[in-house]
């Protein structure tokens, strides 16, 4: 599998894996001009942002470290875009979380719901 295909396959777990917790899912790779939001859900009346990221090794702190000050602020203004768009959204409580996919591509990957990875 290319980058592509393994970064979907993972989003594909992570969506999957969420549904199966209860969380609903409303939107998925949310586009705008100044970034993208992989899955946005909703959870007991909370907004989630939710951030799936995958990685081979966990060399250089692994795949939640690698969002850094910069993705952050991306992810955020992606977010504040979004809740302009979609006012019924901005009346929800919203939360940064981050989906890690542990090889995605095999039969059992490993998965790691961080919530509240970050805040605005």
């Amino acid at each position: 599998m290319d980058r592509r295909q393994i970064g979907q396959s993972a989003e594909n777990i992570a969506a999957d894996f969420l549904v199966a917790q209860g969380v609903t899912l409303l939107l998925r790779n949310y586009r705008c001009r100044v970034g993208e939001l992989d899955l946005v859900a909703c959870e007991g009346g909370i907004l989630l942002i939710v951030e799936v990221r995958t990685r081979a090794s966990e060399q250089y702190g692994g795949a939640a470290a690698s969002i850094d000050l910069r993705k952050r602020g991306r992810i955020i203004r992606a977010a504040q875009q979004l809740l302009q768009q979609h006012r019924e959204l901005a009346q929800l409580r919203a939360r940064f979380d981050v989906v890690v996919v542990w090889n995605p591509g095999t039969p059992e990957p490993r998965l790691d719901w961080i919530k509240h990875a970050f805040e605005m």
